[in-house]
């Protein structure tokens, strides 16, 4: 049996062959795609990573799958939105630095035992996963305690506020990105300086966190307006 790693890659796989196809007009709007065993024979994986690669196409609105009769092309460009309800991703790109950098490192300094623990169970849970939505559940839930941990209401509540937004940016972002992994060493890293107390190396883990999340998202978002 695969490695959860192996088994996310190989969904990005058949995502991004797919996604080429449907972009480029080797799928064109209206056309069924293959089976799920004839894709899975294709690119040579499981069934399940079939399946998921076709959830992530169907997230960013490029197909719909009609019970009992396929999955089809409805469109040949991601109808893409980084931002959620009131908060423009560049709402969240300014402000998040600015609540969660200082939240990491009085987590780092004000943790309990108790949430050391549950952060590194998160982690161990994140990289166990290969389902994108509960992975997206537990980034959220992660960062949400990260600010709980710093015992500053403020932030806790700033964080507790924008989750959904964050939850539904991630989710975007490792479609397109495919920043899980990566997404999910940067997490443990956090978790890592927040364990041993370190301030200081909580506050540039979770730097170097969002600053990588920046790299992604801002050449995907058009420039908020404002009236």
């Amino acid at each position: 049996m695969s490695s959860p790693a192996v088994g996310a890659r190989a969904a990005d796989g058949v995502f991004d062959g797919l996604r080429e196809d449907i972009v480029a007009g080797r799928l064109t709007v209206g056309e069924r795609l293959p089976s799920e065993a004839a894709l899975a024979e294709r690119y040579g994986v499981s069934r399940p990573s079939v399946r998921e690669a076709i959830r992530s196409l169907q997230a960013l609105g490029l197909t719909r799958t009609r019970t009992g009769s396929g999955t089809y092309v409805v469109s040949d460009r991601p109808a893409l939105s980084l931002g959620y309800g009131d908060f423009s991703p560049r709402d969240l790109s300014e402000a998040r630095p600015h609540i969660e950098v200082p939240a990491a490192g009085l987590a780092a300094e004000r943790r309990t035992e108790e949430q050391r623990a549950e952060l590194v169970a998160l982690c161990d849970r994140m990289d166990a996963t290969i389902d994108p939505e509960e992975w997206v559940d537990l980034d959220s839930r992660f960062h949400v305690l990260v600010a709980v941990a710093s015992g500053n209401a403020v932030f806790a509540r700033a964080v507790g506020d924008i989750r959904d937004a964050l939850s539904h940016q991630s989710g975007v972002v490792n479609l397109i990105a495919h920043r899980r992994e990566p997404s999910s060493r940067e997490h443990r890293a956090i978790a890592e300086a927040i364990g041993i107390g370190s301030a200081i190396e909580a506050r540039e883990a979770m730097r170097a966190h969002l600053g990588a999340v920046e790299r992604v998202v801002s050449p995907l978002s058009e420039p908020a307006s404002r009236d």
